[in-house]
This record gives structure tokens, C-alpha cells and sequence, in this order.
């Protein structure tokens, strides 16, 4: 089953290999990163020439003579040098940021993908603006690390072996006091870079926590100011951003430490070795060319290794967010498949069982929302589900949708346990009207045929018309073309439903699932919506969940439950005769409406 996601806090600090899953993602564009390496190769290369052509200025132009032609000769060796740097600069940017959004586009896909096959009980432990957060902050993250860190840190590590090599080549003697200082620089590096593994991983979950926030009290805007509550969610919001800003200010001081600790380090041997250098020119043991070359390749290289103190801690950061993004890739599904499903009976029939069915939700497993339940809709049959808030209902469409699987008992479609059937092929034969019109951010087109994307013009139009829908689509400023807005915002409360059963008519599935689809409607709109759910209901198994009594009269079966149990069952009239469950409630509410 699915599981909630690992803690940053309890996490241990560990090296740099969750950054494993970004080389995958870009060794498969091996052409790429051929070229990306090539660049830095050639930019790092030339880098280090640039001291080589000073050595050659100095001592053949300057010393070994004043001759104009020969002094020219070798700064046009370091222009062509500089002009190598800059093609070669270019090309490593274009290649490597090309390369970093290419990453970070496959796994955003990759994640996603691996998103939508994961059960809701998932995301009852995981919140969506917690994850949204990572397929933004993170994946932003691991496009500076693709794009910026990774070719900073090998431009660099090039010119710390190239430059090494050529300071052996200059002054072995003096390149090897220098090695003495690397354990210098290695030990405060990895000390450091522990400390901000652990902490850039936290800084991650404060920074995805702001965007839970605002995403949670934006959705609920109107709610937020109708209770007067804008000062609270102000207070919230700052009380989470001020966390967010003393995690970074801490993850901020041990970088800065441990990169100003590097630097005085390697930047002190540097001036060490210049002074014993001096000294050997002084002797005459070298060339003032020498000198002068190996004072430049020893601060390109002192650079280098600040800029690799200085990435390493950008790196630990992108090894945060790989990590979490990961943990979302991995995530297995707690429904899935089996290794070979059964194929469902053609043609389809319908028909619907529950044989002794117990279920609790992962987040109240004390609570058995169905107890020993047990219900068959037969082919072409309405049945109504009615009984007070918690009684289950919602649950039985959640099983019948294999979103959860029973703990006990067996739910079928068609005689096949859906536990042996492949969910796809089950959820195909199903079309479901929620309680409220759940639309997208698109085209009204788009989401009429949600359901059944290749449906032509005709065939929407007709299960526009079918729903009470087609005069209002047609009366759009684009007609079906019009963009919709954020959750159908363009349209009424009745005419999102109206949308919602048109989508559930083109899907044109054997059961259909009404989830109090008139619930919140005024009169006029539950009229239109009523008369195109009868028309939908025709000749397919209908399971109705509805709070208004008067709305499944018509049933060819009420259900009550009650409790996660069914406590009666039968007609509107041989119910109301039995002075039970069903009879209360109906009093209760004919009563209202006839005093309404």
C-alpha cells in the first residue's frame, strides 16, 4: 500500500549519490552530453593555456628580446587562445543548459506519470500542494544543478588536474608543497558538507511548505474572508516563511563557512608558494616567465578549488531535491494489475456485486466505514443509496472504482473479482457524475470528451443536448472552443453539472454512478439536471447516492445504510411502510418541504 513520504528530519546526511537519478535521466541523451563535455573540455583547457601564453610572452618576447614581430606573434597566440575561450564558453552554455531542461522535462513526465498510477490512499497521506511543490521548487533545483552546478563543478575539476599537471611540469618542487595543503581543503569540505546535506534538505521542506500554504488557503479564498480570517492566514503564512528563512539562514552560514575556510586555505598556500617561488627566481633556478606562469595557473587553480567548495554545497542541495523527487518515481502503487488479469465478459453486461465486503480507509483504521456488506445491482437496475452522513455510501463507489481494495470480501463487475481484473478495463466500464462538476483549465470540448477523447463534433453535440447543455455551449464566445477557466469557472454551479453528465453520456459506459449530482442546485437547474440523469440512466446499472429522498423515488431499489450496514432495503413505498430508517427521514425532509 501506498505510504507517506520519508521526513527530512528523520533522514541521515549522506553523500551526493541520489544525484545517481539525474545522470540517468541525462545518459540518454549520450550525443548531448558528448557535445556538453567536449565544450568544457575545451573551455577548461584553454582556461589553463592563458598562463602558458604569458610564460611564452615573457620570456621569448620580453626577455629574449624587443623585437615588435616576435612580441606580436605571441599575443596573437593568446588572442587566439581567448577567441578558443569564448566559442568554446558558448557552446558548453548552449549544451549544458539544453541538457538541464531536457532532464528536468523527463522527470517531471516521469514523476507525473508515476503520480497518476498511484491510488488515492496515497494522497491521503501525501498532500498535492506538498507535491506540487516538488515538481516545481525541486525539479527548478535540479535544472541549476544539471544546467549550472554540474558543468561548473567539471570545468573546474579539469582545471584542478590540468593546472596540477602543468605546476609539475613548471616547479615540481614547489607543486609538491602544494599538494601538502589538499587534506587541508578535503576535511573542511567533507565536514561541511554533511552539515549542509542534512540542512538543504530541511531548507527544501520549509520552501515546498510555503506553497502548501498558499495553495491550501488560496483554494479556500472565499471561505478565508467570509469567517474574517485574513489576519490568521497572514500570521500562518509568516510564521511558515520565517521557518523556511531561519533554515536557509542556517544552511546560508555553514556554506559561507565552509567556502571562506577553503579559500583562506588554498589561497594561503598560493602566497606561501609565490614567496618560495620568488626566492628560486631570485637563485636563478627559474625563469621570470616560469614565475609568472605558475603564479597563474596556481590562482586559476586555487579558484577552481574555491568553486568546488563553493558547488559542493549546490550539489548536496540538488542531491536533496533528487531525493525527493525520487521517493514520487519510486512510489509504488497500491493498486495496480495483476501479472495476468482476467478479461471482462463481452458484451458488457453491468452487473454488480458486493459479497461480504469490510473496509477501512488507511488514515481510520479503527473506523469500518462497510461492515459485511453485501449488495448485487443487477444488470439495467437503478439503485438508490440513502442513510445519514458516514453510513458509507461514498465508500461502496470508491470500491466499486477500485480506488481501494476490501480487507475482507470480494467486489465483482460482471462475475470477475476485481482484484483479478486489470483497473483500467474496469474503470472503462464505468462513467461517474460527482457531486460537483469537476471541470479543467480547458477548452469545454476537452472536458465533454474527458472520457472519450476521439468523440467527433456530432457525437458531442448530441451528448451536449442529451444533458440540457447544448443551448449555453452554444451561446460560449467560442463556442466549444471556449476556454472554461480554473475549475469550469465561467459556468454556473448547474451548468458545470450539466458538463459533467454530458461527459458521463459520451462516455457511454454499461454503470453509471451518480454521486448526489443535484445536490447543490437550485430548482430551475435540478430540473434540467434531473431530466438529462433520466435520460443518461436508460438501459445501463445505476448506482444513486442522494440525500434528497424525493430525487430516487423512481428507484428500482433504495438501499439504506447506515453505520457501514445495511439496515433496509426495497421500494419508496414498501420502505415508507415499514417505519424504519427510511421512513424517519423521508418524514423529516416531505415535512420540511411542505412547510418550506
Amino acid at each position: 500500500m501506498s505510504r507517506a513520504l520519508r521526513n527530512a528530519q528523520v533522514e541521515p546526511a549522506t553523500s551526493l549519490a541520489p544525484l545517481g537519478m539525474i545522470a540517468r535521466a541525462a545518459l540518454r541523451y549520450p550525443g548531448q552530453m558528448a557535445l556538453a563535455l567536449l565544450a568544457l573540455v575545451v573551455t577548461a583547457a584553454a582556461t589553463l593555456a592563458i598562463p602558458a601564453g604569458f610564460r611564452m610572452i615573457i620570456d621569448r618576447g620580453f626577455i629574449a628580446g624587443t623585437n615588435p614581430d616576435e612580441i606580436a606573434h605571441w599575443f596573437r597566440y593568446l588572442f587566439l587562445i581567448v577567441l578558443v575561450l569564448a566559442a568554446g564558453t558558448a557552446a558548453r552554455y548552449y549544451f549544458v543548459s539544453l541538457l538541464g531542461e531536457r532532464v528536468v522535462a523527463d522527470i517531471r513526465r516521469a514523476v507525473q506519470g508515476n503520480l497518476l498510477r498511484l491510488s488515492p490512499a496515497f494522497f491521503e497521506h501525501n498532500s498535492p500542494s506538498e507535491i506540487a511543490s516538488r515538481m516545481t521548487a525541486d525539479t527548478t533545483q535540479i535544472e541549476h544543478v544539471v544546467g549550472v552546478t554540474i558543468s561548473v563543478a567539471l570545468r573546474n575539476l579539469i582545471m584542478v588536474v590540468g593546472g596540477t599537471a602543468y605546476l609539475l611540469v613548471l616547479a615540481p618542487s614547489l607543486t609538491g608543497l602544494l599538494a601538502i595543503t589538499l587534506p587541508l581543503v578535503i576535511l573542511p569540505l567533507v565536514w561541511f558538507g554533511r552539515r549542509v546535506r542534512r540542512v538543504s534538505r530541511e531548507s527544501q521542506d520549509r520552501v515546498a511548505a510555503i506553497g502548501s500554504r498558499v495553495a491550501e488557503v488560496l483554494g479556500a479564498m472565499k471561505i478565508v474572508q467570509a469567517f474574517n480570517q485574513e489576519e490568521r492566514e497572514q500570521d500562518r503564512f509568516g510564521a511558515t516563511v520565517e521557518r523556511a528563512y531561519r533554515t536557509a539562514r542556517h544552511r546560508t552560514a555553514l556554506r559561507a563557512v565552509m567556502t571562506g575556510c577553503s579559500i583562506a586555505i588554498i589561497f594561503g598556500a598560493i602566497t606561501f608558494l609565490m614567496w618560495r617561488g620568488a626566492l628560486q627566481v631570485v637563485d636563478g633556478t627559474l625563469s621570470g616567465g616560469t614565475i609568472a606562469a605558475f603564479v597563474l595557473t596556481g590562482v586559476l587553480v586555487a579558484g577552481a578549488f574555491g568553486a568546488l567548495a563553493e558547488v559542493y554545497g549546490d550539489l548536496l542541495r540538488g542531491a536533496g531535491a533528487a531525493s525527493r523527487l525520487d521517493e514520487l518515481l519510486h512510489e509504488m502503487p497500491g493498486i495496480a494489475p495483476p501479472a495476468r488479469p482476467l478479461a471482462l465478459p463481452h458484451p458488457p453486461r453491468g452487473g454488480l456485486a458486493f459479497q461480504n465486503v469490510t473496509f477501512r480507509y488507511p488514515t481510520r483504521p479503527d473506523t469500518a466505514a462497510l461492515a459485511g456488506f453485501d449488495l448485487s445491482v443487477e444488470p439495467g437496475e437503478t439503485v438508490a443509496l440513502v442513510g445519514p452522513s458516514g453510513g458509507g455510501k461514498s465508500t461502496v463507489f470508491q470500491l466499486a472504482l477500485r480506488f481501494y481494495d476490501p480487507q475482507v470480501g470480494i467486489v465483482r463487475l460482471d462475475g470477475v473479482p476485481l482484484t483479478q481484473a486489470d483497473p483500467t478495463e474496469v474503470r472503462r466500464r464505468m462513467a461517474l457524475v460527482p457531486q460537483e462538476g469537476i471541470l479543467f483549465a480547458a477548452s469545454a470540448r476537452d472536458n465533454l470528451r474527458y472520457g472519450a477523447w476521439e468523440s467527433d463534433e456530432e457525437a458531442i453535440w448530441q451528448a451536449a443536448r442529451a444533458a440540457n447543455a447544448e443551448e449555453f455551449l452554444r451561446a460560449l464566445p467560442e463556442g466549444l472552443d471556449t476556454f472554461l477557466g480554473e475549475g469550469g469557472a465561467r459556468l454556473s454551479g448547474g451548468q458545470r453539472q450539466r458538463v459533467a453528465i454530458a461527459r458521463a453520456i459520451l462516455r457511454d459506459s454499461p454503470v453509471l454512478l451518480l454521486d448526489e449530482a443535484t445536490s447543490a442546485l437550485d430548482a430551475q437547474s435540478e430540473a434540467l439536471v434531473q431530466d438529462a440523469l433520466e435520460r443518461l440512466m436508460r438501459g445501463r446499472t445505476t448506482l444513486v447516492i442522494a440525500h434528497r429522498l424525493a430525487t430516487v423515488r423512481a428507484a428500482d431499489r433504495i438501499v439504506v445504510l447506515d453505520q457501514g450496514r445495511i439496515v433496509e432495503q426495497g421500494t419508496h413505498g414498501q420502505l415508507i411502510g415499514r417505519s424504519g430508517l427510511y421512513a424517519q427521514l423521508a418524514a423529516l425532509q416531505f415535512a420540511d418541504a411542505a412547510a418550506a
